[in-house]
């Protein structure tokens, strides 16, 4: 199966290999970089140290499950973009597009709205999950055995639009203003103040969706060729479907339940990369999880560094970044149009 390649693609392994040593490097600056600064030496003795050291705890406590996070969120979000942008062939196309992060999001705002999230550090996330399982199960329901895209899309949109409503009829109900600040400040997401239990949660979840992710590389290798010609290739469409929204579903939905909504890393991410990597989408699927990763992480030290007093919050900058990239993103294809 033959692919055009991009005249700027970087050679595949060591662009790849490169990747990987730059995501490592910036996790290690994720554990060292915040209000308090820590040597790279004092790192490494704090993370085996006894847990009675304060330097000890800030990283053991706070700082090790954030950088887990904001690579495990950023990984999936970076992934599951350019899985759905090979599949729906749509440049535009991310987790948001499925309703999945809206849908999720709605339900940690029942949580929070109801009390529940009070009751249990797991009460948060796992109403997440529930809503983003109903989602995906509804949009599996209203899709059918067609791969129509526009279907999905639409179907995706209608959730989007739901969940919002929904979202927003909360807050309008919402008698108490301090719930009603707490579910704004959680849509806006944020990784401060996770802790292992939350990595412990969202993570096998995260894995998992990625895994159903990757299966797709193949498939969407010979959707790029287009819709007959994958078809005659033998490969299953409504299979590869089936393991695209599956695992945008719970990777996604596992991301948002414990980081709240952060956008646009799905979008920017592929989009950066795709040159660098050619044009087959089976090599675009591990960079973009590894830039996902840098991505997230990178902003999440900036969010640290820059206002640390006034607890700026992930998702603005991930947006403050992605819609510039957005709005010159549909102006490129509007140029490309003419």
């Amino acid at each position: 199966m033959k692919h055009d390649t991009s005249p700027s693609a970087l050679p595949y392994g060591p662009f790849l290999g490169g990747l990987g040593v730059l995501a490592v490097l910036v996790f290690g600056a994720s554990l060292l970089i915040g209000p308090v600064s820590i040597s790279p030496l004092e790192g490494w003795q704090a993370l085996g140290g006894d847990d009675t050291n304060l330097l000890t705890l800030v990283l053991q406590e706070i700082r090790f499950p954030r950088a887990i996070l904001g690579a495990a969120v950023g990984a999936i979000l970076g992934l599951s973009g350019a899985v759905l942008q090979g599949l729906l062939r749509n440049p535009l196309a991310d987790p948001g597009l499925l309703g999945i992060s809206a849908s999720a999001s709605l339900g940690a705002v029942i949580a929070l709205y109801s009390g529940l999230a009070a009751l249990h550090i797991f009460a948060l996330p796992v109403a997440a999950l529930t809503t983003a399982t109903l989602a995906v199960s509804l949009i599996i329901l209203l899709v059918g055995r067609s791969f129509d895209i526009l279907t999905i899309i639409l179907a995706g949109v209608a959730l989007t639009s739901l969940a919002g409503a929904l979202t927003s009829l909360a807050l309008n109900l919402s008698s108490d203003p301090f719930a009603a600040l707490e579910i704004v400040f959680w849509m806006m997401g944020s990784l401060t103040d996770r802790s292992m239990d939350h990595v412990f949660l969202s993570l096998p979840f995260i894995m998992a969706g990625g895994v159903l992710l990757f299966a797709t590389a193949r498939a969407l290798d010979a959707l790029s060729l287009g819709h007959d010609v994958a078809t005659s290739l033998g490969i299953n469409l409504k299979r590869t479907r089936t393991l695209a929204i599956f695992g945008t579903a719970i990777g996604v939905g596992a991301a948002t339940a414990v980081s709240g909504a952060i956008g646009f890393v799905g979008l920017v991410v592929p989009h950066v990369l795709r040159p660098l990597v050619g044009n087959r989408p089976s090599h675009l699927l591990p960079a973009s999880a590894l830039g996902g990763a840098i991505f997230l992480m990178t902003t999440d030290i900036l969010v640290r560094v820059i206002l640390p007093g006034k607890d700026l919050k992930l998702g603005v900058m991930t947006a403050m970044v992605g819609a510039p990239f957005f709005l010159w993103l549909l102006y490129s294809l509007k140029r490309r149009a003419v």
